[in-house]
């Protein structure tokens, strides 16, 4: 079997190489900056190229490469990535004759309020973050590909993804933690759905080779909610730094200042705030079904392995 990954140098991208290579999958991708050893052309995913030539052949494209952030960027500059990237990475796989489109899209799709164990059924809700927006977007191209016959496609919606190499949700916290910048909404009550990288990318690979997956929407995650505090309390230990939280209302102010002094170059921000401050859980029992997705790694692994990592990096 080969696989092309699109964003094959990002987090879950190489994360995903790794594995199938690993596997004795036939494996190469894009990624801004080529990386031969590893079989990765340089390429710009919103634009035609060369590096969609180098799908050819390809049994699986894996559609990683996004603009993952919640800062106020420039909206067109995110859907040129999130959406219109998204059409060329179709374009690629169809041209290789693949077999199937896997789009990584994430579970933010919800929007921030939604009913505790929300699964696939329940609708979207665009809410004015670029991330979000354009996510949904990116979704609907890729259905509309299966819908119309093109190609068979699956889209996966991962949880809160952290672990070894994770930005969002290891070095960034991490990071504000060190300058004691870091303060939780809800009172620390709010509810995260973490996955451990591992457990992602075996999810991915099982649903890249399942027929049954084949034209499905499925969210994954470690298959339970923990408080915010209960998740990054491991890394306010790993540091020595007290975990400060406070009531939603007045996390979101304190972001908003913060973005407002950063210009808006910082993760620090009200729409993060009110993610954070989620109530709900996200379902994993369509993935469960369909494919037999069993999340093997717990909170208290993950972390283990985590801390081991940041302190290999020496970053703790």
């Amino acid at each position: 079997m080969k696989a092309f990954v699109t964003g094959a140098s990002g987090f879950i991208g190489r994360a995903l190489l790794t594995r199938l290579a690993a596997d004795g999958w036939d494996v190469g991708g894009v990624d801004l900056v080529a990386d031969a050893a590893r079989g990765v052309v340089a390429g710009d995913i919103a634009e035609p190229g060369a590096w969609q030539d180098a799908a050819a052949g390809a049994d699986v494209v894996i559609h990683t490469a996004a603009v993952v952030s919640m800062r106020g960027d420039d909206p067109r500059a995110v859907w040129r990535v999130n959406a219109l990237g998204t059409a060329r990475a179709l374009e690629a796989a169809r041209r290789a004759g693949a077999a199937r489109f896997v789009h990584l899209s994430s579970v933010t799709v919800f929007g921030f309020a939604f009913p505790d164990g929300v699964d696939e059924s329940y609708p979207c809700e665009p809410n004015g973050v670029p991330y979000v927006d354009t996510k949904i977007a990116s979704e609907a191209l890729v259905l509309r590909a299966h819908a119309a016959g093109e190609i068979d496609c699956t889209v996966i919606r991962p949880g809160d993804v952290y672990g070894p190499g994770s930005r969002p949700w290891t070095l960034l916290p991490l990071e504000e933690l060190r300058r004691n910048r870091f303060i939780l909404p809800a009172r620390g009550r709010g509810i995260f759905s973490p996955v451990y990288i591992d457990n992602l990318v075996d999810g991915i690979v099982a649903a890249a080779q399942s027929p049954a997956a084949s034209g499905g929407v499925f969210s994954l995650s470690d298959g339970a909610g923990v408080t915010t505090h209960e998740f990054f309390h491991h890394y306010a230990k790993l540091l020595d730094k007290p975990l400060r939280s406070v009531p939603t209302p007045l996390a979101v102010r304190l972001a908003a200042v913060a973005s407002l002094a950063a210009r808006g170059r910082t993760e620090v921000n009200a729409s993060s705030a009110r993610y954070l401050a989620r109530t709900g859980t996200y379902s994993i029992a369509r993935a469960r079904e369909t494919f037999g997705y069993a999340p093997t790694i717990d909170l208290t692994e993950g972390m283990t392995r985590t801390a081991a990592w940041l302190r290999a990096e020496r970053l703790v």
